[in-house]
């Protein structure tokens, strides 16, 4: 089987991305801090697959630790690259932290899979990276505007170091940027695990809804779109797993026509803030408690993919409806309190 390794593989993405590899016939290991993470989400993943993941407690901005991973692994064949601070509103109260943490640990792993010889890199990027874009949907070619939030501007930095980093090397590149990843896996065994108070919707949604949250804040309801909440394309984190499965596949086939290439993981439609709101309250039945407040610094206005590049580069199709998305994110809540002391720290400082 083909090791790889996947940095950040106990948060949200990563986890379910191990699933998937796994399903599909990879061997993995894990280097994630747990910073922003629960290693028990590892438990969840070997419920599922039946194997148990090995977890390098690293911080990958500390080059020694990072390397000492890859000569334990000299057999790693590939790389999926995770792990970074996430918050949009947190990347502005911090931007040196966010420039910190995220552009060091690519560089150190870009390094070791220099060093070691890996060729294959899949970078976990964002739509971020095209700020508030002229024309939507957006695709692969759609020029980039300033990012608006220091987050965004890591990702749009982390990409070009990947691409310049591949054109003197032998390793071929994909950078995969999301869109608005939600959900949790069907079985309930994995989902979203935000450390403090949530700052994504969905998740904010299920804890409202199941009273972690007294009351949840819609961030801003004065933007130019339909019922004046922010548009987003929300795609099925399963889905999203999925999507870095194809993406090693299509770099071990040697498909690449470039050593570093790009696709949007969307669902081609956009739908706003009240829309989601209004989704769950229907499937769940729970009528959520929330507020209308000001805008959040960082959020763009309104943006969704065009992933037809995606659709025929990589045969990715995705699976799950918006209702599949609020509905196995509302399981995962339900099992989190039906098993409330498998997480002790993930309601830490909600108020």
């Amino acid at each position: 089987m083909k090791k790889i390794l996947v940095t950040g593989g106990c948060g949200y993405i990563g986890a379910h991305t191990i699933v998937d590899l796994i399903e599909n016939g990879f061997d993995v290991v894990s280097a994630d801090n747990n910073s922003r993470s629960n290693d028990g989400i590892l438990a969840g993943v070997e419920k599922i697959t039946g194997k148990a993941i090995k977890n390098y407690k690293v911080d990958l901005c500390i080059y020694d630790d990072t390397y000492a991973i890859f000569q334990e692994n000299p057999d790693i064949n590939g790389i999926i690259h995770f792990a970074a601070y996430k918050s949009v509103g947190e990347s502005v109260e911090k931007p040196l932290l966010y420039f910190e943490n995220n552009l060091n640990s690519l560089i150190n792993i870009l390094k070791c899979a220099d060093e070691f010889n890996i060729a294959h890199f899949v970078f976990s990027s964002s739509c971020t990276v095209y700020g508030n874009p002229d024309e939507i949907p957006v695709t692969e070619e759609t020029p980039q505007k300033p990012a608006v939030s220091p987050y965004g501007v890591t990702k749009q930095m982390g990409e070009q170091i990947v691409v310049e980093a591949v054109k003197c090397s032998d390793m071929q590149a994909i950078l995969l940027r999301y869109f608005n990843p939600v959900g949790a896996h069907p079985s309930a065994h994995i989902g979203e695990l935000p450390v403090g108070k949530p700052g994504n919707l969905v998740p904010a949604i299920t804890q409202t809804a199941i009273g972690k949250l007294p009351m949840m804040q819609v961030m801003g309801a004065d933007y130019p779109t339909k019922d004046g909440s922010c548009i987003r394309d929300y795609i099925h984190v399963c889905d999203i797993a999925h999507a870095h499965t194809l993406a090693l596949n299509y770099l071990l086939a040697q498909k690449q026509k470039t050593n570093c290439d790009i696709f949007n993981l969307g669902t081609s439609t956009g739908y706003s803030v009240l829309e989601v709101i209004k989704e769950f309250e229907r499937t769940s039945g729970v009528k959520l408690k929330y507020r209308i407040g000001p805008r959040r610094p960082g959020d763009v206005t309104a943006i969704f993919a065009n992933n037809d590049k995606a659709k025929a580069s990589l045969g990715w199709i995705p699976q799950f409806s918006l209702t599949d998305m609020l509905v196995t994110a509302w399981k995962w809540e339900l099992q989190l309190k039906a098993d409330d002391n498998l997480f002790t720290n993930q309601n830490a400082d909600l108020n």
